[in-house]
Parts: structure tokens; sequence; C-alpha cells
């Protein structure tokens, strides 16, 4: 064999042996779709979707930790958990009746899941991914739970309260309760987490929550069935996901005013950015899709074909 030969062949084993492992590094879209009972990925460097992985039964809320994803299989009343590196179930958690959204702490220790049926958050513990206690809300059927960035609160939409329950995490209580528009649903915070942007489905606005004083200090009108919130990493950028418009609302946090709607699939709902808050991934629950949307230019640039009734996007 010639010189040359050898040193192409040897250059294309080396190039095939690091195609795993640049293939991980990508953030992946992980999507959940309740009527397939799965959880589509999405590798968002192309856009393609590159696995199908079953997640019970029903599955809905989603969250990422370091080495599994947690999602809410809501008619068995469990976390499912997936390997990420392995892309295959990992177990359960059992958690009461009816769990949805889901979120984890920054820190990656803890997952809160708002579990409708008991009216309280259940908290797991990543390190033993065993259940560690849950925290009771007044609010009736909670449907999202979400961390703040700082680790120190727990705010949970309360679809039939409408109203936002408010848990100080290291008393593991609750502290407050704030009245909002009807059917409270996504809620998202600034990285500083100085303030709480949630959506009302039946209000068609969004809120928005001091949350040292625990003070509505802005309402913004927003498109028909406004549901899903996600915010851009530097704070900027707020979205919403209006589900009977088809369309996505843009709010600039400086004035709270909507400054951008893009349209998206039907019935949009939860959403997630890429970790440079260039791209945001919408799942479409009527159009069995995943909207992918240029943030830069406020323009919808593809569809992406996923599993049925997908519920939620989460990146990592």
């Amino acid at each position: 064999m010639t010189t040359t030969r050898l040193l192409h062949r040897c250059c294309a084993a080396a190039v095939i042996a690091t195609l795993p492992v640049l293939s991980l590094a990508a953030p992946f879209a992980y999507v959940p779709n309740e009527g397939s009972g799965s959880v589509s990925v999405i590798d968002t460097v192309n856009d393609q979707v590159v696995a199908e992985i079953p997640a019970g039964k029903k599955p809905r809320g989603t969250a990422a930790g370091r080495d599994f994803l947690y999602v809410s299989d809501q008619p068995n009343n469990r976390l499912q958990l997936i390997n990420l590196r392995e892309r295959k179930a990992g177990g359960t958690i059992a958690l009461g009746e009816s769990p949805e959204g889901v979120s984890i702490s920054r820190d990656g220790r803890w997952v809160v899941a708002a579990v409708e049926g008991k009216n309280d958050v259940a908290v797991s513990d990543t390190g033993t991914n065993m259940l560690a206690f849950s925290i009771a809300v007044k609010g009736k059927n909670p449907e999202h739970a979400v961390f703040s960035p700082d680790g120190r609160s727990i705010f949970v939409s309360a679809e039939e309260g409408d109203a936002v329950d408010i848990i100080d995490f290291a008393s593991r209580k609750e502290v407050a309760q704030v009245a909002v528009g009807g059917r409270p649903r996504g809620i998202g915070f600034l990285p500083d987490s100085s303030r709480a942007y949630v959506a009302t489905e039946n209000g068609n606005e969004v809120f928005v929550i001091d949350t040292r004083t625990f003070a509505i200090v802005a309402r913004i009108k927003a498109g028909l069935r406004s549901n899903g919130i996600a915010v851009h990493p530097d704070g900027s950028r707020v979205y919403v996901s209006n589900g009977g418009d088809a369309s996505v609302s843009v709010i600039d946090t400086a004035t709270n005013q909507i400054i951008a709607t893009i349209p998206a699939g039907q019935r949009p709902w939860n959403m997630a950015l890429t970790p440079d808050g260039k791209k945001l991934y919408v799942a479409n629950g009527r159009s069995n899709s995943v909207s992918v949307i240029d943030t830069v230019h406020n323009v919808k640039l593809r569809d992406v074909a996923v599993g049925k009734l997908p519920w939620g996007v989460v990146i990592k």
C-alpha cells in the first residue's frame, strides 16, 4: 500500500471516529409527543429528526438534566427518565395523579413537577432519581411549576385558580399567591430572576410579576389563547405562543410592548430557545410539527414534522 493511500485511510478512520462525539455535543431539541407516547429528537444544527424515543403513554412536561431527560407521563402518574447518551428509557419516578409541567434547578440538583390531581409540586432529587418531597399549593389544577434562575423560588400556574402560587424553595412552602387572568399557563423568568412573565390562555394576555414584591407591574395584550412562554438568554425578549392565532408574539422587555408576531403551526404550545438565542423551537399541537423561528430576523425558517400532538420543547 502506498504512503498516500495509507494516509487517506487513516484520516478517514479518524473522521469517522469523531462523528459520534460531534453529534452528541450538538444542541438537541427534545419534543414530547403526547399522542404518540414518544420524544422526537431534533438536531438543531440541521433541523433534522435524528431519533424517536418511547416515553410512556402520554408525555408532556420535560426537563433536561446532565444525564437524563425527565418527562411527565401523565396517565401513569410518574416521571419517565430517558438516558440522554443512550437515548432509551432509564427508569421512572412515581409522583401522584396527573403530573404536567416540569422544570429543573439551574444547578441540576432538583426536578419539580406540577401534580394536578394532588394540587402540589413534586420535587425529585437527580442524585438519587427518587421523589424527595412534595409542596402543597393553594391553587387548583397546577399546570406548570418553574424554578426561578436563582433557584430561590418556584412559580406555579393554577389553571383553575386564575392565580400563580409562589413557593420559597428554601423553606419548602408557599409564601404568596398572585391573582392573574383566566387560565394561566406558561411561565418564564428574566435571567436575573427579577421578573416573571405569565401567559393566560383565557385572558389572551401576559402578566409581568415583580419577583421581589409579587406585584403585577405590567399586563401585555397577546394573541388569542396565549399559553407558552420562552425567554431569550440575554433577557431582551420574551416569546409567547398564541394557540388560537397560530402565531408567536415577541415582547421587548425594556418596554413590555409586542414588537413582532410570527406565524407558526396550528395550536402552538410550549417552546424553547437554543443556548445562543438565535433559534426558537415551537411545538405545534395540531400540526404535529415544530416551527423553527429565526429570532434575529423574527421569521419562521421551517416546520419540522414530529410525532402526534407535540406538547413542548426542551433544548440541551
